[in-house]
């Protein structure tokens, strides 16, 4: 393993959120504390509580799952597509850095930021409604299974993105609607019985139900199930990157 090659890519990426402050950090939180003060105070309001827990503070857990899933496929999307765009790929590709290590530096780099952002969010929250977290070794696990799982979906969809159009159409019509739809504001339980059979096809369901119960001991769906479909999706995405680099499939522009 080289750890220097890992190390040199996965600082790269990070100083890159540095000289990009605003668009990396500000902008998400700023995104999510405005979703806190209009679903949280002035829908919130009209709705007491669900399942014995306040509005303000349930929506909480989805809307960090909501800025995590989004920010981590398109860091890592971001991260990987450019180098193919301005061609530096080439340098990596010669360099004596195997694909695990390539795997590593970017995807680690994405996650890293993407739980940064959600550990921001979540100081932000108690400036809103007061959070207790009921299993706080699950909620970090959650919390970097799914920076880690949606990482390397971006780092998928960055190798078959070929114009910046492809590149952000997963994020912003497949994964943001998904997210919405998946139970960041409102629990399924409340959904007929019909529309609650056809939200559980959709796999983020899982993620924000195991995400929610670590934080209020309340679920839509049963915990190991939500931790059988995130590791699932997991190893998925890590046969997908596999077969990438096996086949050399868009290393290259």
């Amino acid at each position: 393993m080289n750890l220097y090659a890992v190390r040199a890519i996965y600082l790269y990426e990070m100083a890159r959120t540095g000289r990009t402050l605003f668009q990396s950090i500000v902008s998400p939180v700023i995104s999510t504390s405005l979703y806190f003060i209009v679903f949280g105070a002035a829908i919130g309001s009209r709705i007491n509580e669900i399942e014995g827990v306040d509005y303000g503070s349930f929506i909480v857990p989805g809307l960090i799952m909501l800025m995590l899933l989004t920010q981590s496929v398109t860091n890592a999307a971001f991260g990987i597509y450019f180098p193919r765009f301005v061609g530096t790929i080439y340098e990596i590709l010669s360099a004596p850095v195997s694909p695990a290590e390539i795997v590593l530096g970017y995807v680690g780099a994405a996650a890293t930021k993407s739980i940064i952002l959600g550990s921001i969010i979540l100081g932000t929250s108690w400036l809103f409604v007061p959070i207790h977290i009921a299993h706080p070794f699950w909620m970090v696990a959650f919390l970097i299974l799914t920076a880690v799982s949606f990482s390397l979906f971006g780092f998928i969809l960055g190798l078959w993105a070929d114009n910046f159009e492809k590149l952000q159409i997963v994020p912003l019509l497949i994964i943001t609607p998904l997210t919405f739809l998946g139970g960041t504001f409102y629990s399924t339980s409340v959904l007929p019985p019909f529309w609650r059979t056809v939200t559980l096809f959709n796999p983020l369901v899982y993620l924000i139900s195991g995400f929610r119960w670590s934080f209020f001991d309340i679920a839509d769906v049963h915990i190991q199930i939500s931790v059988a479909v995130t590791l699932a999706f997991l190893v998925v995405c890590m046969a997908i990157v596999w077969w990438f680099f096996k086949t050399g499939y868009r290393l290259k522009n």
